[in-house]
């Protein structure tokens, strides 16, 4: 009865550890791309289903030629239908499902559908895919010898400087270790160094490496990678041998700020440099009124000589005197009127004064005698040389 027991739950094991190693071997295998029709026309439509992919990735589907899984996308995306490619995430479990319309490459087929990841670390996976009515053509000769690969991850080297943050073109160095594992030497051989932004294609640029690589040899390569001036945002740049693309590194470029201030300044500076200019034009072209103020400054002792001041004298006739009064003179105390300052004194005029009218008596008054006025003097007798005239004396 036991033993009977045992069976179902030996057998359970068992299904669990099958489940367990084709769980295991399918993640082994990779990303994988699986097709809705093997063989469509223009106009039409396949839906491509994938798995085994990253969580939340984007990927990038595309019909390229001159391509086999075993040998990948031999020119390059420059090889695919870039215009009718779609864009898809992948789920939780790393699946996507989504339609691709059939469209030719721009070479002939064999074609796949390539599909490749857009962000993040590189995967691809390529599923053969027939155009109906597209041309067809050998792929070219897999060239024989020494064949490269890149044995390290790649890296990008330096920094920016002062001039980069002014808007001047970033630049890096891309270091990589690459093996000969081809069966003959490979002499002075010419890498493809492009940079992509986004979702655009990359701008290819030639360089090649001086030296010779034995086979079974390594070597580490630094090429220089340059952007135009004023990049910034993210970058990728890519690394291609022989037809293949090798390795791809991402580059994050920041703003240049300095751009950014300098357009600031100059949309502060300038209005007011040019608002001051025509201020200076008008106060030379605008006219002067006359006997007016200046436009410089306040005249006040020009204008006080001719405006007469609150306190001007004037004389009995109601003419104004000769001497000028300042507004901040008493008439007192004016330039001309500068002898009266002093202390009292008689003035003996220097020409004979002029007759008087005669006093009227004034009436008596109680407080005070009566003034009687004197009786005239008797006139004085002429005067006679040698006579003398005797002397009254009145009574006593």
């Amino acid at each position: 009865m036991s033993g009977r027991r045992r069976i179902p739950a030996l057998v359970a094991v068992l299904a669990l550890l099958v489940l367990l190693l084709a769980g295991t071997a399918a993640g082994a295998d990779g990303p994988s791309v699986k097709l809705s029709k093997s063989q469509a026309g223009t106009g039409g439509s396949i839906t491509v289903t994938g798995s085994g992919w990253r969580p939340h990735t984007l990927l990038m589907l595309l019909i390229c030629g001159q391509s086999v899984p075993s040998r990948g996308v031999i020119g390059g995306t420059n090889s695919c239908a870039n215009g009718d490619g779609r864009a898809a995430t992948t789920d939780d479990r790393g699946r996507f499902d989504r339609k691709l319309p059939v469209a030719e490459p721009p070479v002939p087929c064999p074609c796949v559908v390539h599909v490749a990841t857009a962000t993040g670390a590189k995967a691809e996976s390529d599923a053969i895919f027939q155009v109906a009515g597209h041309a067809v053509e050998p792929l070219p000769a897999e060239p024989a010898g020494g064949r490269l690969s890149v044995l390290t991850d790649t890296r990008l080297d330096g920094s920016s400087g002062l001039l980069t943050w002014f808007g001047a073109p970033p630049d890096r160095t891309l270091v990589f270790t690459v093996g000969n594992v081809g069966s003959e030497a490979v002499k002075d051989p010419v890498f493809r160094v492009g940079t992509s932004h986004g979702v655009f294609a990359p701008q290819w640029d030639d360089q090649q490496w001086r030296g010779t690589l034995a086979p079974g040899r390594k070597v580490q390569i630094k090429l220089p990678v340059q952007l135009s001036a004023g990049a910034h945002g993210d970058y990728t740049v890519s690394l291609e041998y022989g037809g293949r693309v090798l390795a791809e590194q991402p580059w994050g470029v920041g703003r240049p700020w300095g751009v950014t201030l300098f357009w600031i300044l100059v949309a502060v500076v300038v209005p007011g440099a040019v608002f001051r200019a025509g201020m200076a034009v008008v106060d030379r072209v605008r006219p002067r009124r006359p006997g007016g103020l200046g436009h410089r400054g306040l005249r006040l002792p020009g204008l006080a000589l001719r405006l007469p001041g609150p306190g001007t004298a004037r004389t009995t006739d109601g003419t104004a005197p000769t001497t000028p009064t300042l507004p901040w003179f008493t008439p007192d105390s004016a330039p001309g009127a500068a002898g009266r300052l002093s202390a009292p004194h008689d003035e003996t005029p220097t020409s004979p004064a002029a007759p008087t009218a005669p006093t009227a008596p004034t009436a008596p008054t109680a407080a005070s005698p009566a003034t009687r006025p004197s009786p005239p003097s008797p006139p004085s007798p002429p005067s006679h040389p040698g006579r003398t005239t005797p002397t009254r004396k009145g009574p006593t």
